[in-house]
């Protein structure tokens, strides 16, 4: 069996991640990344649509029909912001991508990298979590194969040119936190490799917790 695939996010250093993931994967047929700027990657599997407006896409609908998973790895830190302009940037956002997706694809499994402490009960007093919480809430009740990720720590795949100067700085914490904490410690592998498991084969749950998601990525293919 071979899936097609939709990426968000793959100018950064998540979705860049699990784009590597896919391309490198035979099991992943055609990549299509949603972008608002090129990746800098080139491969005979990927096809970059450029998109500016990310509240609207009746411009490019027609071009997200036909495909078996959405792995949206797009996101911003909360930090400096309101919570209306959070809500704006992640809630918003992504949910009305996946309106759009669940009525061209209602089959379709849509995997969203949140993070280890989101808040499903959406009234917890961490503002991020809250809003985390309700975009996983309302994209479970859009689709029936909806996995949420909810990873901590990740290391960087070999290669990546998406990074962060913090990553940079603190990457050397990775190998002492997987051995110490490893219940929040994972690689962009690991999501990735999960993230193409669920869509192939199905997840045994639908959030998943960093070891969980570790779990996942091992799974016998």
């Amino acid at each position: 069996m071979t899936i097609s695939v939709i990426i968000t996010g793959t100018s950064g250093m998540v979705g860049e991640g699990v784009l590597l993931e896919c391309l490198a994967d035979a099991r992943v047929a055609r990549v299509l990344a949603v972008t608002r700027k090129p990746s800098g990657v080139r491969h005979p599997k990927l096809v970059e649509l450029m998109h500016a407006d990310f509240h609207d896409f009746s411009a490019i609908e027609a071009q997200l029909a036909g495909y078996d998973a959405c792995f949206f790895c797009l996101g911003v830190s909360s930090v400096g912001m309101s919570e209306a302009d959070y809500k704006r940037v992640t809630h918003d956002l992504t949910t009305s991508f996946g309106r759009t997706l669940a009525r061209l694809n209602p089959d379709m499994t849509f995997c969203y990298v949140t993070g280890s402490g989101t808040d499903s009960s959406e009234h917890g007093k961490v503002m991020w979590a809250r809003v985390k919480g309700a975009t996983e809430n309302e994209l479970l009740r859009l689709f029936r194969r909806g996995v949420m990720f909810r990873p901590g720590m990740m290391r960087a795949t070999p290669g990546q040119k998406n990074l962060k100067g913090w990553y940079r700085l603190i990457a050397w914490i990775y190998p002492i936190g997987r051995r110490l904490y490893p219940a929040q410690f994972c690689t962009l592998q690991e999501v990735g490799q999960a993230m193409i498991n669920a869509a192939v084969d199905g997840s045994p749950r639908s959030v998943l917790e960093v070891k969980d998601i570790v779990a996942l990525a091992a799974a016998k293919r």
